[in-house]
């Protein structure tokens, strides 16, 4: 059984992840305050997480109301556009001091650990849009994450749909916005060779509310934010991945949710037929309030039945989730987080050594992990996590 259990404990944190930070970051994101001469708090607790305000503000592309009269615009006659008298930008910087006790304790300062440009709002009384770009992220310049269209409300309905590039996993738990450095890792694991994740990809996102339930489908390129191939394309196959996931709140303090991906990825070995993987996930998650403590929870179960384009492999299944707490006293300055998270597999290479396989690209993360019992030619194998946010 391979286990992955990250051991990073910023400096500010206490045993097991709990942190204990200023509720006055520096990277609150005040474009939209500016605009409405507002509080950043209307909308974040504490910046970047959103409250219910914030979540209601964000859907309605980024707007007060979805009937709302344009603000601060130049009136070109045009009825289609909403052109902003300025163009609104906002900067983000993360900072860290962290304190590493993973087999050894050593010291780090990260500042700064990201830089970003942000800009987004209301481009006619449908249209939104919304994108940020890294000036400069773990040490070099990441480019262009977040960037799409997004359409409100289509058919005065209680339906949107966003284009472009976002996160799969962003009708669960939107990584950009959790408070703590440590990632939420199940969502950007890799398999072997298969470059699907939840993380960022490009295609098409569908949100809509009917009976009390929310429904997001998602239909995309199933490759992630990677450059273009030599034929000038994006995706590098002409198949296409599908995500679905369905959430309702069952009280004012408990939400449950359900989710599925199913996908395909034609790719090779080193010196191998073009063969074809097929991943599919299926997995819950849930929030429960109750007063300034929040709690979060994932889980999602993946299988791969050619990881690595190998003909002839084992099926890989692999587990993991995480739990996150979130302390958030009324009134006050400070809030606590607490951040578990835990991969499994049954197996990962298939190869006999871990040197053998391909060097990921730049900006993804390389861990050794011990092989499965499932596979008695795996005596060491790779997890591939992609680098991606902050």
């Amino acid at each position: 059984m391979i286990r992955i259990r990250p051991a990073v404990v910023t400096v500010a944190l206490l045993t097991l992840g709990l942190s204990l930070v200023p509720r006055n970051r520096a990277d609150a994101i005040p474009a939209f305050a500016r605009r409405y001469r507002v509080s950043c708090t209307l909308c974040h607790n504490p910046a970047p997480a959103l409250n219910a305000f914030g979540n209601a503000f964000a859907g309605n592309g980024f707007r007060m109301s979805a009937v709302e009269e344009p603000r601060d615009t130049i009136d070109t006659g045009d009825q289609l556009l909403d052109l902003w008298e300025d163009l609104p930008l906002a900067i983000r910087v993360d900072a860290y001091m962290n304190a590493y006790t993973n087999g050894e304790v050593s010291s780090d300062f990260e500042m700064p650990w990201n830089v970003k440009i942000l800009s987004g709002g209301p481009i006619s009384k449908k249209l939104s849009y919304y994108l940020y770009f890294f000036l400069f992220e773990r040490g070099e310049v990441g480019g262009i994450e977040d960037a799409y269209l997004y359409l409100n409300d289509i058919g005065n309905k209680p339906v949107d749909l966003a284009v472009g590039q976002f996160q799969v996993s962003d009708p669960m738990f939107k990584r950009e916005l959790r408070l703590q450095l440590q990632d939420y890792v199940v969502y950007r694991t890799r398999v072997g060779l298969q470059p699907a994740d939840l993380t960022y990809d490009r295609g098409f996102l569908g949100i809509a509310d009917l009976a009390g339930f929310t429904i997001s489908a998602e239909v995309v390129n199933g490759n992630g934010r990677g450059e273009a191939e030599p034929n000038r394309r994006l995706d590098n196959d002409p198949m296409k991945n599908l995500f679905g996931h369905v959430t309702r709140d069952i009280s004012s303090s408990l939400r449950l949710g359900v989710m599925g991906y199913w996908g395909r990825q034609d790719g090779a070995a080193e010196g191998g037929p073009t063969t074809t993987n097929r991943v599919t996930m299926i997995g819950g998650d849930g929030t429960l309030s109750a007063g300034p403590f929040e709690l979060n929870a994932q889980y999602i179960h993946r299988e791969d039945d050619q990881a690595t384009f190998t003909p002839g492999e084992l099926l890989t299944k692999t587990d993991g989730g995480f739990a996150e707490i979130l302390f958030r006293p009324g009134g006050s300055r400070w809030y606590g987080t607490a951040l578990y998270n835990l991969v499994t597999a049954n197996r990962w290479s298939g190869l006999p050594r871990a040197a053998e396989l391909p060097r990921p690209r730049r900006g993804h993360i390389r861990s050794r992990v011990t092989g499965g019992p499932l596979d008695p030619r795996a005596r060491n194998g790779i997890l591939t996590q992609r680098g991606t946010g902050p």
